[in-house]
Formats: C-alpha cells, sequence, structure tokens
C-alpha cells in the first residue's frame, strides 16, 4: 500500500502516541513519533536532510517535562517556513487554538482524538500523493 503521506507526532502520553499510530495507519500515513518538542525538532531536521519530510507535524501544546508545542513550532518554522503544523490540546482557551493563523499554523486539533476529525485534518492538509 502507497503511503498518503508522513506525518510526525508529538506527545509526552505514551497511550496517545500509541492509539494515534494505530489511527493513522489504519487511515494510510507513514508516522513518526517524538516524546517532547526538542526530539520533534531533530527528527524534523533529520528527515528533511535525508530528502524525506514530513507532511504534517502534529504538536502536543503542553509537555511538563520538556519542549511544549509553542516553542517548537517557532523553532520548526524557522527551519521551514512553509512548515504544516497543527497545534493538539486538551485544553481551549490557549490563544495558539483560538487563533492558530497568527502563531503561524495550519490548524488545532482537540484531545480527545475523534478518528473523523483526525481524518478531516489529514484529508485536508495533505495534498493526495501521486503515484
Amino acid at each position: 500500500m502507497t503511503s498518503k503521506g508522513k506525518v510526525l507526532l508529538m506527545d509526552d502520553e505514551q497511550v496517545i502516541l500509541d492509539v494515534t499510530n494505530e489511527v493513522l495507519k489504519f487511515l494510510g500515513y507513514e508516522v513518526m513519533f517524538a516524546r517532547d518538542g526538542a526530539a520533534a525538532i531533530e527528527l524534523y531536521r533529520r528527515e528533511r536532510e535525508k530528502g524525506n519530510p514530513f507532511d504534517l507535524v502534529i504538536l502536543d501544546l503542553s509537555v511538563p517535562d520538556g519542549m511544549g508545542g509553542k516553542e517548537a513550532s517557532e523553532k520548526l518554522r524557522a527551519l521551514n517556513p512553509d512548515a504544516r503544523i497543527v497545534i493538539s490540546s486538551g485544553f481551549t482557551n490557549d490563544p495558539m487554538l483560538t487563533d492558530y493563523a497568527s502563531f503561524g499554523l495550519s490548524g488545532v486539533l482537540a484531545k480527545p482524538y475523534r478518528i473523523t476529525e483526525i481524518k478531516a485534518l489529514l484529508e485536508t492538509m495533505i495534498p493526495p500523493q501521486r503515484t
């Protein structure tokens, strides 16, 4: 099966990484993971240098013991101003979630994730791959 695209998911909760991995693979996407923003930036940079860049990055806004989505998104946009970055959170009152475009983000994904919302987001953000 041909991949519909490549997604980098950053979240500090292993259960979210595990479940979302299964959903994204089921939907036909290649997935790689990071537990915090620093690891996400390094993975993004490494894959881009190898010529196998990510089509979309989903960043958890809050990471208690590491770099969160706000700082990571700024650093990713410094690496690639055209990066498609979506911020994810269970909280709804952060300005980054309510006005994501002014932060240079492509979208928001609320937790808990719903398969229909993830599918719609991916179909909107990642153009169909030509085979």
